[in-house]
């Protein structure tokens, strides 16, 4: 899920900052804490537990693959945990030191500890530590930048910790999925997908909730209503001019919406990306969309429809597996855990971003301020920087305007490449890498043809094809449309609400657009290739998320 993760190229302060001196180490520590590896084996300074090349994200494979072969799983139960096509990704490859019966003996203690435990409460500690960060937010204006920098070096620690917690966590919510596929697997091969419905106490799925409680504001007021009528450019300021009940009422919850989901938005995981709090357009853009559905799509009331269905298939097997003890007991705890670190995971995130938010926020008033003084062209340019270059850079910026615009320039250049899906020892050169500006199209498809990606949450609708490749692009989302996109990450969760159903053209089971759907009860279909650029907007479709087809029923 690294498209998941991060799908635009990193900005060099974030990857440096962030990453190399927070998650990465994090990260480390999470498979060592969990029994897969010993510190020494992982590199002293730059544990390899990512990858960046071309400046794309990319996840460990062999250390994925490595928690399945000493946990027992196997490799190939990782590998087809993560991968719609297996067989596209390169063979694992033994050695001597792979097999650990040490590792192996801490590894199934936790294996049952992930079975068992009725909830994971460093977790839930950690929103509250998440929570604390926000909270303490200084006014900004009463600071000097040294105080600024400081607050976001003192946050590097945070991040560490939250991710040593994700790590795990992330390695506990395919235990319960990949017990229960092995019990259903000849009952119905896409039964986890319908049993993993509902889950409840996603935090992505909060967000979604919310802000339809905001579209309700709006499409109850005829003042709101002609507010947004008028279009989203300077809202903020328009609604603020208002001066009406129902406006200070809804500019009241929109507040308390940013002061809890502000950290939310498009990649999230690179600060140099814009958030709810740093881009208001994003929340109006969704706001709008919702405002025109009837209060028939409220999520709760998805979230209960799925949540039910769930519950009986889950009697269905209780029935088939009563006169089998040992299998019985089996589903019931494969069951609970995957339904306790699904949602684990999600807030897991949500509090790692909460804290980067915070992150960006110091860098974000750094830049202006020296934008004013004239030692950036835009407040953006400073993520340019490596984070050991930042305290040369404030205490003589003037000689590095023209390096950070030259660098920013390299980066955006960036944009333009096609990375390679999986990289084997060696990445290529970039001079070898496909330009996206000279690819050629995708086969067009026809009427009768059907896209096949993977089961992910279940379902059949009919509708029309809306592709989008960003989540704030101007294309009219109507009730009944099907969703086509790229990838999703949380800042795309409202627009789950508007629509019947959700493709992506990558992913597995376990990624955003699948938890999502799922939550809200609309069928998805992860990993379908290149459906953005196949699928033309305004094309009938029949979407079936319980096989993971695209079925073309006629083109615009």
């Amino acid at each position: 899920n690294a498209q998941d993760v991060m799908a635009d190229p990193v900005s060099p302060l974030d990857w440096t900052f962030v990453w190399e001196s927070g998650i990465v180490l994090g990260c480390r520590d999470g498979f060592v804490a969990l029994g897969v590896f010993d510190a020494d084996e992982y590199d002293l300074e730059k544990p390899e537990t990512f990858g960046l090349f071309g400046g794309y994200f990319y996840n460990s494979l062999t250390q994925s693959r490595l928690f399945g072969v000493r946990s027992g799983a196997g490799w190939q139960a990782i590998d087809n945990a993560y991968f719609d096509d297996p067989s596209a990704v390169p063979p694992y490859e033994p050695a001597d030191w792979h097999d650990s019966p040490r590792h192996a003996e801490k590894l199934a203690k936790q294996m049952g500890w992930f079975m068992t435990t009725p909830n994971v409460p460093e977790v839930d500690r950690q929103k509250i530590d998440a929570k604390a960060v926000r909270d303490s937010r200084p006014d900004f204006d009463g600071q000097t930048i040294a105080q600024i920098i400081g607050r976001a070096r003192s946050l590097q620690r945070h991040v560490r910790a939250m991710f040593d917690q994700h790590a795990w966590v992330s390695l506990g919510a395919s235990v319960g999925p990949g017990v229960l596929a092995a019990l259903t697997a000849e009952i119905d091969p896409t039964m986890v997908t319908k049993l993993l419905t509902g889950v409840g106490g996603v935090d992505s799925a909060e967000i979604a909730n919310d802000i339809w409680d905001l579209s309700r504001k709006v499409r109850r007021s005829a003042g709101l209503t002609a507010l947004f009528d008028g279009g989203v450019a300077a809202l903020g300021d328009r609604l603020d001019s208002l001066g009406s009940p129902d406006a200070a009422a809804f500019r009241e919850a929109v507040d308390a919406f940013m002061y809890e989901h502000g950290s939310r938005g498009p990649n999230e995981y690179d600060f140099y990306s814009f958030a709810y709090e740093t881009r208001p357009e994003l929340l109006w853009s969704a706001i709008d969309r919702l405002r025109r559905n009837d209060d028939s799509a409220d999520p709760r009331a998805a979230e209960a429809r799925g949540k039910a269905e769930a519950a009986r298939l889950a009697d269905e097997l209780r029935e088939m597996f009563k006169d089998n003890a040992e299998a019985l007991g089996t589903f019931e705890a494969g069951l609970h855990s995957a339904n306790v670190f699904m949602a684990s995971r999600e807030r897991c995130k949500t509090n790692l971003i909460r804290v980067i938010h915070e992150m960006r926020m110091c860098f974000d008033e750094i830049g202006r301020r020296m934008v004013a003084a004239g030692h950036l062209d835009h407040h953006r340019q400073i993520y340019m920087l490596l984070e050991d270059e930042v305290d040369a850079w404030l205490a003589d910026p003037g000689p590095w305007r023209a390096k950070l615009a030259e660098r920013e320039v390299d980066y955006l250049s960036l944009y333009d490449l096609e990375p390679p899906y999986i990289v084997d020892r060696q990445a290529p050169p970039l001079a070898e890498w496909k330009r996206r500006s000279a690819l050629a199209a995708a086969a067009p498809v026809a009427v009768g043809d059907v896209l096949s990606g993977v089961a992910g949450s279940p379902g059949v609708v009919t509708g029309t094809a809306k592709v989008l490749h960003h989540v704030d692009d101007d294309v009219e989302l109507e009730p009944g449309d099907i969703l086509i996109a790229p990838q999703t990450d949380p800042s795309w969760t409202p627009l789950f609400l508007a629509v019947s159903g959700v493709v992506v053209n990558v992913g597995g089971i376990g990624t955003h657009a699948v938890i999502v759907s799922r939550e809200l009860g609309i069928p998805c279909a992860p990993a379908v290739a290149d459906a953005t650029q196949r699928i033309p907007n305004g094309a009938t479709v029949t979407l079936n998320g319980h096989e993971g087809t695209v079925t073309i029923d006629a083109l615009p």
